[in-house]
């Protein structure tokens, strides 16, 4: 088995540094590596609708819940804006949700985010 990185990390970078959108990245990388390793599946402790959306879905709401733009997002994740729209109509079209503002209203009262 080969694990790669989906970015070069600087040897200077410390874990203050890096922002949230990547921590989680982060743990899904572990979480899958794990279940590999196991061989079990992977669990995800979330509510009914949320289990509808792939971790890359879940990862593209929780930034939209922090405020980041579709730019932003795309940047963070290293895909296109195109993608990050896609990404984003079709969680709306999953949890059968209006607009971007009920998506982020979604995911506080999920308790996928949780206000600092």
């Amino acid at each position: 088995m080969t694990i790669t990185t989906a970015r070069p990390v600087p040897a200077q970078e410390t874990w203050v540094d890096r922002t949230p959108l990547l921590l989680d990245l982060d743990r899904q990388a572990v979480r899958g590596l794990l279940s590999a390793l196991v061989g079990g599946d992977d669990q995800r402790s979330l509510p009914d609708e949320l289990a509808r959306l792939t971790d890359r879905e879940v990862t593209v709401l929780k930034a939209m819940a922090a405020g980041s733009s579709n730019a932003e997002i795309a940047a963070e994740l290293f895909v296109s804006v195109a993608t990050v729209k896609t990404h984003v109509a079709r969680i709306l079209s999953k949890l059968g949700l209006r607009d971007r503002v009920q998506a982020v209203v979604f995911a506080y009262e999920s308790r996928l985010v949780v206000p600092r």
